[in-house]
C-alpha cells in the first residue's frame, strides 16, 4: 500500500504511521546525548488531557500522544436529510466506529514552537498538520493544514460537541480543513477592548491537494471581540462553571474561487445542484456572524450564514444561501440539587434554505443528554432529532432520528 497527499483517496499503511511517530521521537531524542541537561534520565512521562507525555526537564522538548475512538448507534440512519428524496428513503440503521483518530503533538527546541497533527485510521486520512510559532500573545504564525477558524461549530473537536454531531448548517457552510498560512493573536486592553483575530491565505482546493486548479486563492479573516474580557477557545460545554459570565461576538469571512462548492474531511465537493465541477467554476463568498456565552454551567452560542455562489461558466449566475443555528446546555445540578453532576442536557434549532430566492428550507430541532464520566475526553451522548423539509406545495412528512454515542479519548 502507498501513502499520497495528492488524491482524496488516500491509503496507508502501518508502517507509514510507525515511521512517522518515530520522525516525532527523533526530534526530541536527536540532542538527548548532546545536552546533559537532557540526558535519557532528564526526562519525564505523565498523563494528561492530551495524553501521554515526554517532556524534558528543560521544557525545551514535549510530545504529546493521545488516542481517540468514537463509537455511534443510529437510527433510522446517521445522515442528516440533503433533499426531498431523504424524506422517504428506507430505514438504514447503523452501530459503527464513527471516528478513530491518533493525535501527535507538543513544542520542540523552543516552547513556543509547537507542532501537531492528526490522523483518522479508520479512513486512512491524514487530516491535520501544522507548525505555531506562539512567542508573543499578540502575534502568532500557523503554517500547514488545518480546520479554518471560519465557524465556531466546525472548529470545536467533534469529540466536544455538546450534541452527537454538527447541524444540518455544516455541511453546507464550513471551509474545513485547507493549506496554507496564517497571522493570528490577541490585542487587549484594560475593559472591553479585547479582541482575537485570524488572517489567513489558503490554497483553497481542501485537504491533502498539493496545487491549485487556478491563480485564484482562498481569504479569510476573522475579529472577535471578547466582550467580558475573556477568549473561550472553541469550547462548548462550560465544565469549569464560570462564576462570572463571559461572551464573545465574532464577524467572519472568507472568499474563494475553485472547482467547489463546499468542503469536507474529505476535501473538495460540491451541493445539491452543483455538480458540475470544472476549474475556477466558482467565486464563493461567505460571511459569518456568530456568539458565545456562560455562566455558571450554562452554555449557548449561535451563528448566522450567508453564502454567495457565483457560477463564472454561467454568465456569473448567482445563488445565495442562508441558514442560523442556536444551541444551549446546562449542566443543571447548579439550579437542582437532585440533578446529577455529571449529565448535562443541551438542545440545538437550526434553519436552512438552500437558495434565498425559493421557498425550500430545512429545519433541525435535536434535543440531547450528555454523561461526562471524565470531561470531554470520555462521556456518553444521546439525542434525538427531529427534521422538516417546508416547500411551496406544503410541509413533508418530519423525520425523526435517535443516535447513542461514546466518545473516548486516552
Amino acid at each position: 500500500m502507498t501513502f499520497s497527499l495528492q488524491g482524496k483517496n488516500t491509503n496507508v499503511s502501518g508502517r507509514a504511521i510507525g515511521y512517522a511517530l518515530l520522525l516525532n521521537l527523533f526530534i526530541f531524542g536527536a540532542h538527548a546525548q548532546e545536552m546533559k541537561k537532557d540526558s535519557l534520565d532528564g526526562w519525564n512521562i505523565d498523563y494528561g488531557n492530551k495524553g501521554f507525555e515526554l517532556r524534558s526537564n528543560s521544557n525545551e522538548y514535549l510530545l504529546q500522544i493521545q488516542s481517540r475512538l468514537q463509537f455511534r448507534i443510529a437510527t433510522p440512519s446517521d445522515q442528516n436529510p440533503l433533499n426531498l428524496d431523504d424524506f422517504d428513503n428506507e430505514s438504514n440503521s447503523v452501530f459503527k466506529i464513527n471516528r478513530a483518530r491518533l493525535k501527535v503533538g507538543g513544542h520542540a527546541y523552543k516552547p513556543w514552537l509547537k507542532f501537531y497533527w492528526e490522523y483518522e485510521l479508520g479512513q486512512s486520512n491524514l487530516l491535520d498538520y501544522r507548525i505555531m510559532i506562539e512567542k508573543w500573545e499578540w502575534l502568532n504564525l500557523k503554517v500547514g493544514q488545518w480546520k479554518v477558524e471560519f465557524s465556531r461549530e466546525r472548529r470545536i473537536s467533534s469529540g466536544k460537541q455538546q450534541l452527537v454531531d454538527r447541524s444540518i448548517l455544516n455541511r453546507n457552510f464550513t471551509v474545513d480543513r485547507q493549506q496554507g498560512i496564517e497571522l493570528y493573536g490577541r490585542l487587549r486592553q484594560h475593559g472591553s477592548l479585547d479582541f482575537s483575530y485570524w488572517a489567513g491565505v489558503f490554497t483553497g482546493t481542501g485537504r491533502s491537494t498539493q496545487e491549485n486548479d487556478d491563480g485564484h486563492l482562498m481569504y479569510f479573516g476573522r475579529l472577535q471581540w471578547n466582550v467580558l474580557g475573556e477568549d473561550l477557545g472553541f469550547n462548548s460545554s462550560d465544565l469549569e462553571i464560570h462564576k462570572d459570565p463571559e461572551a464573545i461576538i465574532a464577524l467572519a469571512g472568507v472568499t474563494n474561487r475553485s472547482p467547489f462548492t463546499r468542503f469536507s474531511s474529505a476535501g473538495g465537493g460540491f451541493l445539491t445542484d452543483f455538480e458540475k465541477e470544472e476549474n475556477g467554476q466558482y467565486r464563493v463568498n461567505q460571511v459569518n456572524l456568530e456568539s458565545a456565552f456562560v455562566y455558571q454551567g450554562f452554555s449557548a452560542q449561535g451563528e448566522f450564514h450567508r453564502k454567495e455562489i457565483i457560477n463564472k461558466l454561467e454568465d456569473n449566475r448567482k445563488t445565495t444561501l442562508g441558514g442560523y443555528y442556536v444551541n444551549a446546555g446546562y449542566l443543571a445540578h447548579q439550579s437542582f440539587l437532585w440533578w446529577p453532576k455529571a449529565l448535562e442536557i443541551a438542545a440545538r434549532y437550526a434553519h436552512f434554505r438552500p437558495d434565498m430566492e425559493e421557498s425550500m428550507a430545512f429545519e433541525e430541532k435535536t434535543l440531547g443528554f450528555n454523561w461526562f464520566f471524565h470531561g470531554h475526553n470520555n462521556k456518553l451522548s444521546v439525542e434525538i432529532s427531529q427534521f422538516d423539509l417546508e416547500t411551496d406545495s406544503g410541509a413533508m412528512d418530519d423525520e425523526f432520528r435517535f443516535r447513542l454515542q461514546w466518545d473516548i479519548s486516552f
